[in-house]
């Protein structure tokens, strides 16, 4: 399978313009650890923070007391993270264009969300935020070790913590160690619903 991978990057790279954001979209780079071009890394964060944005502000909306209030800490964070890194792309720092709205994929999942009410909702919405930052935590590794630009891959570093919180914040099987005191009914739980008003515990109300 790996031979196959790495037979499938060389007819990519072998055309470098082009072949990088090929690379990239299908998932060869993510497989061989390879570290995103510049362009694909911004292109890539920006749509992921206006997606994160925009699902957890419809979580605000339509999500139960504990979903609203882990969207509201996601809006918070990834607004942030955008604004720094329209920042780097504005002073010239880093040369790339910053993408104005969602690609195709970003955008039906956002229409899944907003047709989707109740427990549909909150199913929906649970799994594309596990799936989301595991992929940025992926995204946001690769470039802090290899990225090509000095000045976004000591963001990248900087940024990649608290991604990875996030992620353990929606992905029970990231923190293991985390949950061994508590029932197994909730450690299979979106960390944000444990300790929610529902539960006696009262353990896991750290969100981000």
């Amino acid at each position: 399978m790996r031979r196959t991978i790495i037979a499938i990057a060389c007819i990519l790279l072998a055309t470098p313009v082009m072949a990088q954001s090929v690379s990239e979209k299908t998932g060869v780079n993510s497989a061989l650890g390879v570290s995103p071009s510049t362009v694909d890394f911004v292109k890539q964060v920006a749509i992921s923070d206006m997606f994160e944005i925009e699902s957890n502000k419809l979580a605000q909306q339509k999500g139960n007391a504990a979903e609203k209030t882990f969207a509201s800490q996601m809006v918070t964070d990834h607004t942030k993270t955008s604004t720094e890194l329209k920042g780097l792309v504005t002073s010239g720092k880093v040369k790339a264009e910053l993408p104005s709205a969602l690609d195709s994929s970003h955008q039906s999942k956002l229409d899944k969300l907003k047709s989707a009410n109740g427990n549909d909702f909150s199913s929906e919405f649970n799994s594309m935020q596990v799936s989301a930052h595991k992929d940025a935590v992926d995204l946001f590794e690769r470039y802090a070790k290899g990225g090509d630009n000095a000045d976004l891959k000591n963001w990248a570093g900087k940024t990649l913590p608290a991604l990875k919180h996030h992620l353990e914040s929606t992905h029970p099987a990231s923190t293991p160690g985390s949950r061994a005191g508590l029932p197994r009914r909730l450690r299979q739980q979106p960390l944000w619903t444990v300790g929610s008003p529902s539960n006696s515990t009262g353990a896991g109300r750290r969100l981000c």
